[in-house]
């Protein structure tokens, strides 16, 4: 048995049928006017919502979550009364995805420095690089291959190893 939102409760619909454009064009009462008025102004947030409740989030938080977030909220926190918690909440999040997109960066970079495609092992990124394009005109036009011998085809830099 799935559990529900509700506890297997329907949930009531507070708009009515008015919440429907087309049930608003069919004809509204002043009664519905009203109430429908009313119903618009209570969607609207008061100037100190939403709030911030520190003991409901630590609730509601994961304390995995709550200890690598820890470092950039404590730098929100510092930032805010000079900047603003809006401001302050950017740097805030942009901070969090430069340091990832850095440390994608570096983690990136150090796999294909280190553990390249060669004649020593079998895994790791083969990088193969294309022979330079020659056109008409160029002093070595016709320059079919740098590969003169069968041998010179599928080295993985043996041929260069120093063994």
């Amino acid at each position: 048995m799935a559990s529900s939102d509700t506890g297997g409760v329907q949930p009531m619909q507070i708009a009515g049928r008015i919440v429907r454009e087309r049930e608003r064009l069919i004809g509204m009462t002043d009664e519905e006017r009203a109430w429908r008025k009313q119903w618009l102004n209570d969607q609207k947030l008061s100037h100190n919502e939403p709030r911030h409740v520190p003991e409901l989030e630590k609730q509601l938080t994961n304390p995995i979550r709550r200890f690598y977030r820890a470092p950039l909220d404590k730098l929100c926190d510092i930032l805010s009364p000079a900047l603003g918690f809006r401001r302050a909440y950017a740097i805030r999040f942009w901070t969090g995805k430069a340091a990832l997109a850095l440390g994608f960066l570096y983690a990136t970079t150090y796999y294909f420095k280190y553990n390249r495609n060669d004649w020593t092992r079998k895994g790791g990124w083969r990088v193969i690089s294309s022979r330079t394009a020659t056109r008409p005109g160029d002093p070595d036009f016709p320059r079919l291959s740098d590969r003169t011998k069968p041998s010179d085809y599928a080295d993985r830099g043996f041929k260069k190893a120093t063994i």
